[in-house]
């Protein structure tokens, strides 16, 4: 593994799987400041997706894409206003929009755009609200995500800044996926980790001490295979 370049430059699909499998403490981290995020996020990453892939077609109902709003902001800025606009959908409007968006997939151009439709909703939260119900097809537009790939900073939260940012998620995840036997990976998966790795570095957290630690190991045991043998003295 190679992580001198962040996360996204490393080709290495076992240092992947160890920052997915401490997303949750990272959220947790997170969580100590802002409210109600931990159990926010466990709806998100969990109890949403079977919902909305549970039904006949998929759909998101108003009450489930005001609490969206409510996990995007808890996890970045908030803002109250966005969380009153998004409430002033319709139901009929909100289930109409989202089912004529995931039936658009994969061309996820025209999902962004038919999501935007909706009050409050931009490029950003439509990705969530895709994310949830095809995480093989897209990913989130989180910031801490965007920022952690090469040449996509400044963010600018327009569809064609996110359709950049979910090419290179995709390639990220095609890679992992042919280097990896144990796991398929899928876009949200990436985001998961870019995430998980961005607030890792942020607040400090032990995980990261762990992983440059093996990949120094690694590299020093790398570097003295390289290293010419002394030749033996002859007696």
């Amino acid at each position: 593994m190679s992580l001198k370049r962040g996360l996204y430059e490393c080709p290495d699909p076992a240092c992947w799987r160890a920052v997915l499998n401490v997303y949750g403490d990272a959220i947790t981290a997170k969580g100590m400041k802002q409210k109600n995020l931990i159990a926010l996020d466990r709806w998100y990453q969990e109890e949403l997706p079977g919902s909305v892939t549970g039904r006949k077609e998929k759909y998101l109902t108003r009450e489930e894409l005001v609490k969206l709003m409510e996990w995007k902001l808890a996890r970045g800025k908030f803002r109250p206003r966005l969380q009153q606009l998004v409430a002033t959908n319709s139901s009929e409007t909100v289930e109409v929009c989202t089912k004529r968006s995931f039936q658009l997939l994969p061309d996820t151009a025209a999902a962004i755009t038919e999501l935007s439709k909706l009050k409050a909703v931009g490029p950003a939260t439509a990705s969530a609200i895709l994310a949830a119900g095809a995480p093989e097809v897209a990913a989130f537009m989180a910031d801490e995500a965007v920022g952690s790939i090469p040449g996509l900073s400044p963010i600018q939260y327009t569809l064609k800044h996110y359709l950049l940012y979910l090419d290179r998620i995709r390639g990220c995840a095609q890679k992992l996926s042919e280097a990896d036997p144990e796991k398929t990976w899928t876009p949200h998966c990436v985001e998961k980790c870019l995430w998980a790795w961005a607030v890792a570095e942020k607040l400090n957290l032990p995980l990261l001490k762990t992983l440059y630690a093996e990949d120094e190991k690694v590299i020093s045991n790398g570097a003295a295979d390289t290293q010419p043998r002394k030749k033996q003295r002859r007696r």
